[in-house]
Formats: C-alpha cells, structure tokens, sequence
C-alpha cells in the first residue's frame, strides 16, 4: 500500500496522531496520547495502525524511568529541499565548523541566489 493511499484510509484520530507526530518531528508515545486526549490503549491502536502502515517509526526507548515507544515521521517524510543550493548540500550540515567567509559558503549562497 503507498503512503498516500494508506493516509486516505486514516480515520480522523489517525490523522490528528500523524500530523501531531510531523509537527514535533519526534514524541514519547506516553506523552502522544495525552497531547491527542485519547486514552492510552486508543493512542497505542493509533500507534499501531500508523506503524503498520509505514507512517511512522516506532522505537523502543526509556523516558522518565519507563519503558516506553519514541514515535518519529518516517524519513520519507522529512524536507531536505532546504538544505539545498541546486545540488549543493549545505556546508553547515555535518561535524566540521564552517567558516562564513570560505569559499565553499559563499558558492552555497551563490547557488541560493541563482534559484530564485
């Protein structure tokens, strides 16, 4: 089933779930129930559904002294567009400390520029 179709068959708690869980990008699934006023056992069939469908990433975890689940969007959801310049992946993306006045920065930006 593709991601589109299988969002089509969410019901309407479903759908609040998956938005919640884009827009923090990330939460601990004892706190993703309370944030949708469900109760727990339909914020896990919620959770369920969503895994089972390959909307979100379901990852063991503990939190506050529990066990517990770490809900994230799948990456095919995430947005890289915005680090890009044409092709060029933004240099600030990574472990090296970029120097704003390098070469490599200021072809970044030009290529921004040339997007436009």
């Amino acid at each position: 089933m593709s991601t589109t179709s299988a969002e089509e068959e969410l019901d309407e708690d479903e759908r609040r779930g998956l938005e919640l869980i884009r827009e923090t990008g990330g939460i601990h699934q004892s706190n993703f129930w309370k944030e949708l006023d469900v109760s727990s056992r339909k914020g896990s069939r919620i959770v369920d559904t969503l895994s089972e469908n390959d909307l979100i990433d379901r990852d063991e975890t503990v939190y506050e002294g529990h066990n517990t689940y770490y809900l994230s969007p799948t990456a095919k959801d995430l947005e890289f567009s915005l680090l890009m310049a044409g092709d060029m992946l933004s240099p600030f993306v990574g472990d090296e400390e970029v120097d704003p006045q390098s070469d490599l920065f200021s072809q970044w930006v030009m290529n921004l520029a040339y997007e436009e």
